[in-house]
């Protein structure tokens, strides 16, 4: 993960470091994260908060997220991915096509959870269309989370987890996301063994995963997302540590021979 700095319009923006501040802390993220190993990236307006909904989300933060990822993918020939906060999926889409990303995050691909911004209701419905309608169906792929973290899903907990799961093919997902219940929190090794015997598309770990567990849940999964434990200390806020991703990229290495 590439966290952007607060973007214009967001409270914390930094108007005196200006976008060339976000692009310059987005390239060192960038680089350090290359020079420890990893596959690819994915960049997403993480310090934008507290978040808006969908309908919500206005233009300068789609032009300044496709401007920072212009600039990433002018310099790296590494698979990038975009995530637009919160459950922007059709913002990422129009990015990602853009700016030439292969993949994007959606929070809620099908059924609804409560936010600390309010409901937050599926977007596969229109944000399938709307990729269809870019004739990017081939270039794009959704990757989405289920029963995502930092909800409330009280609303649909008369459906089991692989139910949900279920639900996120059915929305034509191209790989599911399961995480815990918040950052730096691991899925439980039960949860995944349970969705991997009812979905066919792959599944990716969203949150939680590190070098203490890398070799008991990866094999498990097709793929990861990892974001909080390759920075310094683990903590969120703090710059990407390049020893850490050296440490997590070797024993992936050694899982893939």
């Amino acid at each position: 993960m590439v966290h952007l700095k607060p973007l214009p319009g967001a409270s914390r923006y930094n108007s005196k470091e200006g976008i060339q501040g976000i692009v310059d802390a987005a390239i060192e993220d960038t680089n350090r994260l290359v020079k420890g190993g990893i596959d690819g990236v994915m960049v997403e307006n993480q310090w934008d908060r507290p978040w808006l909904k969908p309908d919500e989300i206005g233009p300068e933060t789609i032009a300044t997220m496709a401007s920072v990822l212009q600039q990433l993918r002018d310099r790296y020939r590494i698979p990038m991915g975009v995530n637009v906060h919160l459950n922007g999926v059709c913002q990422a889409i129009a990015i990602a096509l853009a700016t030439g990303c292969q993949f994007i995050r959606a929070f809620q691909l099908a059924n609804a959870y409560i936010s600390s911004a309010g409901i937050i209701e599926a977007a596969g419905p229109k944000a399938i269309r709307y990729r269809a309608y870019l004739n990017a169906e081939d270039k794009i792929f959704i990757f989405a989370d289920f029963h995502v973290k930092h909800g409330s899903h009280q609303i649909i907990a008369d459906k089991s987890l692989e139910e949900q799961a279920e639900d996120i093919e059915e929305a034509m997902g191209d790989a599911v996301i399961i995480t815990g219940l918040k950052t730096g929190r691991p899925p439980a090794r039960g949860d995944i063994e349970l969705i991997r015997k009812v979905i066919t598309i792959p599944i990716l770990i969203g949150s939680g995963l590190m070098v203490e567990n890398l070799r008991d849940l990866l094999p498990l999964v097709d793929g990861a997302i990892v974001g909080s434990y390759f920075k310094e200390n683990g903590k969120l806020s703090n710059p990407i540590d390049v020893d850490r991703v050296k440490r997590f990229t070797e024993i992936v290495k050694q899982l893939r021979r």
